[in-house]
């Protein structure tokens, strides 16, 4: 159990982390994230709305006692991952600037894996939130 617990934390930190900077910059909609978001073709107003949510996917994330909402979380987070893989592909970015984002969505799986992990030998599954 103290492996399982390890390897959830360390993965769930790091895609927490992630998100939480990636939702602090689009938030805050400064020239670089704008530039960003509309190198991608986005409207920058996009840029905020997706900060709130990835803010929102971090505390349900986090927070014990709610796993169907952290399983939305998860939901969510793969397809934000996944969009931004597609859309860097579509605007013909070279795979060096996407890539990385592959390594994230492997974290990813690694922590929703080990949160299923733990929610079964813990006995922690519930059955409506």
């Amino acid at each position: 159990m103290k492996k399982i617990n390890i390897l959830y934390w360390i993965s769930t930190g790091l895609i927490a982390l992630l998100m939480l900077f990636s939702a602090v910059q689009s938030i805050i909609n400064g020239p670089d994230a704008v530039k960003f978001i509309t190198g991608l073709q986005y409207p920058a107003y996009f840029n905020p709305y997706l900060g709130v949510w990835k803010v929102l996917g971090v505390i349900a994330l986090l927070v014990p006692g709610f796993p169907k909402i952290r399983e939305w979380a998860y939901a969510g987070f793969t397809i934000d991952l996944i969009s931004a893989i597609y859309s860097f592909i579509a605007v013909k970015t070279p795979a060096s600037q996407w890539a990385p984002l592959l390594i994230f969505l492997v974290i990813l799986a690694v922590s929703y894996y080990y949160n299923q992990k733990r929610q079964a030998t813990s006995g922690l599954r519930e059955s409506a939130v």
